[in-house]
């Protein structure tokens, strides 16, 4: 115990002053999940990874079959099992220093999320600091064409109660997808009782109810992910 009382201060109940980063690594071209990426209609997901002595082997989710058997140029992963609605495949590869996700845990900096979207593999990383990630950017100059930054968040810091405050990439969005969320939310579709509803919106967009509830869907579904990465 410490002096009056208090217990030592072990660090234990103090707020960290972190970041929690989305970080975009373009060009990472010996990589399987980013190959399938390329033609795959939205994101691969569930994407993670072991090492046993020289070997990777890393598995991912895809909702589209034909565009993993369409990559070119990697390991031919294996389907492992099928979940209805998307399909689980793993591959396995000899150890090496051009993987971008190696890279960055043999900095000691485990990897919340990682995905694939559009030949782009995108991670959330949870750092204790700024020059942590500038020592990730650093570490994948070589490996990668270049490296994005795509959100920034510090944790909270001051005690207060707030926490878990994230920033939402929107340019995950298409036009269209942000002109459909932008057209719903200012005719009140999302209010309960809601104003208009789902005909009200697509007649306002002149698009057809099913037209508008798959950009609806595919808009929030892309939001949510960005929101709950990592949780």
């Amino acid at each position: 115990m410490g002096t009056e009382g208090k217990p030592a201060d072990d660090g234990a109940g103090v707020t960290p002053g972190g970041v929690r980063a989305g970080v975009a690594i373009h060009g990472t071209s010996n990589c399987p999940v980013v190959a399938a990426s390329t033609a795959h209609d939205g994101p691969v997901t569930g994407v993670n990874w072991t090492h046993v002595g020289d070997t990777h082997t890393e598995e991912f989710r895809a909702r589209d079959p034909d565009a993993v058997d369409r990559a070119e140029g990697v390991p031919t992963p294996t389907s492992v099992v099928d979940l209805g609605d998307e399909r689980v495949y793993r591959y396995d590869r000899p150890r090496d220093g051009e993987c971008a996700c190696r890279i960055i845990e043999e900095l000691d900096c485990p990897i919340a999320d990682a995905r694939a979207d559009d030949g782009v593999l995108v991670l959330t990383l949870h750092l204790p600091n700024l020059e942590r990630l500038r020592d990730i950017v650093s570490a994948l100059d070589g490996v990668a064409d270049r490296v994005e930054v795509r959100y920034l968040v510090e944790g909270a810091a001051r005690g207060d109660g707030v926490s878990d405050r994230t920033l939402v990439d929107r340019g995950r969005l298409t036009d269209r997808q942000c002109e459909v969320l932008r057209t719903a939310y200012r005719m009140g579709y999302f209010e309960r009782p809601r104003e208009a509803n789902a005909e009200a919106v697509a007649a306002e967009l002149d698009i057809s109810p099913s037209t508008f509830a798959e950009h609806l869907a595919t808009a929030q579904r892309k939001l949510l992910e960005e929101t709950l990465a990592g949780n």
